[in-house]
């Protein structure tokens, strides 16, 4: 399938069912991307960034309302979650906002 001529590769994610069963549910780092916003949630910790913005950190343990940014105290979490994400954008092929559509004549080409 395409969308705006790119091609869209196919959702990652995880069954809920086994939280529905009350059996627990598989805690994996949590990833988003919305027109050029990012984020990735570990366990309490939450790495975020508005389009064209800097990384902030969050401990959501700690702070719910996201007011105490630790990205300058903690350098080594905000690159393990920044590595992480890029990891999954790449992954997924999460294109740079806005997202651009291909030239005719590069389609043309092909």
């Amino acid at each position: 399938a395409t969308y705006n001529d790119n091609e869209v590769l196919p959702l990652e994610g995880v069954s809920l069912v086994t939280a529905i069963r009350g059996k627990g549910s598989p805690r994996k780092p949590l990833f988003w991307e919305h027109q050029g916003n990012r984020a990735v949630r570990d366990g309490s910790m939450k790495l975020v960034a508005a389009h064209k913005g800097e990384w902030e950190l969050y401990d959501l343990s700690n702070d719910r309302a996201e007011r105490n940014n630790l990205a300058a105290t903690r350098p080594q979490e905000v690159r393990r979650l920044e590595t992480a994400w890029n990891d999954w954008a790449k992954r997924c092929n999460v294109q740079p906002w806005p997202i651009k559509r291909k030239a005719k004549q590069e389609l043309q080409n092909q």
